[in-house]
């Protein structure tokens, strides 16, 4: 598949400010692919690296910093971390964020990824099993159109928190929008005007060429809304 041109054409027909990132899951590190270096807070924060243009990939101790990304990504914390899973989850419910019976219906990796690889769409050195893309909701709306026009939509609402449980879900169920959630924001600089959707790799192709269609579709109808509001309002 030609990561590049699908990434320069939906970048172009979405206007988009951010590079899309893949994200692919494998039991050992991929030849020629370095490592991260360094140390980040949350899983989610590799996004933000990979988006500005970083190639890499990371081990389960690279992600430890976060225990919810780490429970979404079935990655079981150290013996004297692991109790940070609990707490965490005890905040949350104490200032009222989630309820403890929530946590069992979040969704999760299916096995433990020995590697997590990181990459612009258009740079990445393996296939990616999922491809996640953000902006103002009138950009990526036409992911999610193209996405039910082409029947590889998730046939479940708008995710919220945790965002990290957007990768799972994407992989089991489809492709799948996302509202963010507030660590996350933090950590990526996601702005308030944004959200993600997140795409299956299998389905990227299909969902590029519908994207074209539903573009197209969306600047038609558009003048004939634009036309029925000046013809039809009245102050």
């Amino acid at each position: 598949m030609d990561y590049t041109r699908i990434e320069a054409q939906l970048t172009a027909e979405l206007g988009l400010t951010h590079r899309p990132v893949a994200v692919a899951f494998r039991q050992t590190p991929p030849a020629g692919v370095d490592k991260c270096e360094g140390v980040q807070p949350s899983g989610c924060s590799y996004w933000k690296l990979a988006s500005e243009g970083r190639t890499f990939y990371t081990v389960a101790a690279d992600h430890y910093n976060c225990p919810i990304g780490s429970y979404t990504h079935r990655i079981d914390l150290p013996a004297e971390r692991a109790q940070e899973l609990n707490e965490t989850l005890g905040l949350m419910t104490q200032v009222g964020y989630l309820r403890m019976e929530e946590v069992s219906s979040i969704p999760r990796l299916h096995e433990t990824p020995g590697a997590v690889v990181y990459a612009p769409l258009g740079a990445t050195p393996v296939e990616p099993d999922v491809v996640l893309f953000w902006g103002p909701p009138g950009r990526v709306m036409v992911l999610q159109e193209a996405a039910i026009r082409a029947g590889i939509a998730a046939n479940f609402s708008t995710l919220a928190r945790p965002t990290c449980m957007v990768l799972p879900a994407a992989l089991s169920s489809g492709t799948v929008a996302s509202t963010a959630c507030v660590g996350n924001r933090v950590y990526t600089g996601l702005d308030e005007a944004e959200l993600y959707v997140a795409v299956p790799g299998r389905d990227l192709a299909r969902l590029a060429a519908d994207a074209a269609v539903v573009r197209s579709a969306n600047e038609a109808l558009l003048a004939y809304h634009q036309g029925r509001k000046q013809e039809l309002a009245r102050v």
